[in-house]
């Protein structure tokens, strides 16, 4: 049995295909590239049961990710979140199988580190010593961390209104970061002109291969995690899509090896009313988005007026007949004090955007009461200490509890 059975890349628009073991970053044609395996050898040589006694990581599916030789397997032990039932939740949004995928707990505190293993060990067995990103925050910082560990130079541009954490951990790394006074649009305008004028890698959003690979482990975790039986709906928190095209890849290959069946479930991209291009494309049964003037909301991670593998969420929402879904960030807020009260959990504000979807399409009854769901927390809330506000009163000393009013938010 090989590691890894990789065997090439495809582009999704033109089907030009592409080597795997050589840098390549989007297809001649602009579209991102996919990686493709020997899915007929992984089907009679891999079986379940070779899972038993694997580390709880997601190179526990090393036979589905690119990386060739173990040795360039750069890893913080990330990876096998928690699938957590939500009964109070469930009860509330009349779900009765209501989960929370929390990635909250991989290492940098978001999912994106699923993205950065992957594709910062892809890139050190290409022989890459230098990468650029732009990014709106959790996604740089896990590059920039992953990235001093490889033995990687990063250099990370985001919005100068990114969250601070984020800020410190790229600094931390080592990375050489700027902040533009833009969108993470502008941001990437200022990366293309570095990795062209200094031959850098290209680490952005899809312009390499990789980090799809990291993000599709969601997918087979979850399938993995209800004993390789499909959920009925995923909702996703989509700005970029990756998280959300991952997925679908996944379940469409362990279809394809035999280890689940039946339909796949139907996928929701959720996004914020301030951003919303998906949603408008697929309102429009568009096939491409357009740029989104002006965007704003207090989900930074999902402020992408324009993702560049846009074809490829819209294409996973029709065809797995999903949704595409906005919700006002008032409606995130409250859904993030909910859950917390609720259930113990403090999300992100992109993971409070999903639920509050998770809400509205259970109100509709575009979601039944029977069905099971999933949605995405996609980090944790610590992350964003400025998404909430409270106002605790301050006691003197000589002063008791019954004597003054509750904490209020």
């Amino acid at each position: 049995m090989s590691f890894s059975y990789i065997s090439h890349l495809e582009c999704p628009e033109c089907s030009q295909t592409y080597e795997a073991d050589v840098i390549n970053q989007l297809c001649a044609c602009g579209s991102p590239l996919l990686v493709r395996y020997h899915l007929d050898q992984v089907k009679r040589e891999w079986k379940k049961s070779e899972l038993e006694g694997r580390k709880a990581d997601l190179w526990r599916y090393h036979e589905l990710l690119p990386v060739s030789d173990p040795v360039n397997v750069v890893t913080l032990g990330e990876g096998m979140t928690p699938l957590l039932e939500l009964p109070e939740l469930g009860r509330e949004y009349g779900i009765r199988n209501l989960y929370m995928k929390d990635e909250s707990l991989v290492p940098t505190g978001s999912f994106k580190a699923r993205g950065a293993a992957v594709g910062v060990s892809k890139a050190k067995e290409l022989g890459v010593r230098g990468l650029a990103m732009p990014t709106n925050g959790n996604a740089g910082a896990a590059w920039a961390l992953y990235a001093a560990r490889a033995g990687i130079e990063a250099t990370i541009v985001m919005p100068q209104d990114a969250p601070k954490i984020t800020r410190s951990e790229v600094a931390l790394a080592g990375a050489r970061l700027y902040l533009v006074n833009g969108l993470i649009s502008d941001a990437g305008k200022i990366v293309a002109q570095e990795v062209k004028a200094n031959g850098l890698y290209d680490a952005s959003t899809l312009k390499e291969p990789y980090r799809i690979e990291g993000k599709k482990t969601m997918g087979i975790e979850i399938a993995e995690q209800l004993g390789w039986e499909m959920p009925d709906v995923i909702l996703y928190p989509t700005g970029g899509g990756v998280g959300l095209i991952g997925i679908y890849k996944a379940l469409q290959e362990l279809k394809e090896i035999g280890w689940t069946q039946g339909k796949l479930p139907r996928l929701v991209a959720v996004q914020a009313e301030g951003c919303a291009p998906i949603v408008k494309a697929w309102e429009e049964k568009a096939e491409r988005s357009e740029f989104w003037p002006d965007s704003t909301t207090a989900a930074f991670g999902i402020n992408v007026p324009k993702a560049l593998g846009d074809f490829l969420v819209l294409k996973a929402v029709y065809e797995t007949e999903g949704a595409a879904v906005s919700v006002s960030d008032e409606e995130m807020s409250l859904e993030q004090q909910r859950i917390a009260r609720l259930e113990g959990s403090f999300v992100c504000p992109e993971g409070a955007a999903a639920f509050a979807a998770a809400r509205k399409l259970a109100l509709s009854g575009w979601i039944s009461e029977g069905e099971r769901v999933v949605v995405l927390n996609t980090g944790a809330g610590i992350k964003y200490p400025d998404s909430v506000q409270v106002n605790p009163p301050l006691l003197e000393i000589g002063e008791y509890i019954s004597t003054v009013v509750k904490v209020s938010l």
